[in-house]
């Protein structure tokens, strides 16, 4: 008897449960024949943007009047990316300048940072001193944390 009951109440709860969701199909259909009805002159003139769209273009402003054309030239500058090895120069760079000669990849990556304004990844100052290394440029010491400046082969 329990039992009975208990699926009278849930047969109950998912009759109620699919009559709201066709009233609310119902109410979305209608909304959307609604808009898809109305005449584009009653549509609002900025439609949201989402966050991932770009903007219009916005309009060029007058030519001014006793300028020819040719001599207004834009400047443009070009975001290039930096030239091969130029890690490997900045880390000798670092090496010469050190009093003892000596330095970690840390003391190396501390000096980029606040004496010439460059943010470099341990990965990348190793790899660096690789390259230096290979063109016996800069030498492991003997603790084999510390890197040595021995100049250009």
């Amino acid at each position: 008897m329990a039992r009975s009951a208990l699926t009278q109440l849930q047969d109950q709860i998912e009759a109620i449960r699919r009559e709201a969701y066709d009233a609310g199909y119902a109410a979305a259909m209608q909304a959307i024949r609604d808009f898809v009805a109305r005449p584009a002159a009653a549509a609002p003139a900025t439609a949201p943007r989402g966050r991932g769209q770009a903007k219009a273009p916005a309009a060029k402003p007058a030519a001014r009047r006793g300028r020819p054309p040719a001599a207004k030239q834009a400047v443009v500058r070009k975001r290039s990316r930096p030239q091969r090895g130029a890690n490997a120069n900045l880390i000798a760079e670092v090496l010469k300048a050190m009093p003892s000669g000596t330095a970690r990849p840390a003391e190396i990556r501390k000096v980029l940072q606040n004496d010439k304004g460059v943010a470099m990844a341990f990965t990348s100052i190793r790899h660096a001193l690789g390259q230096l290394a290979q063109r016996n440029e800069a030498t492991v010491t003997g603790d084999g944390k510390t890197w040595r400046y021995t100049g250009a082969a």
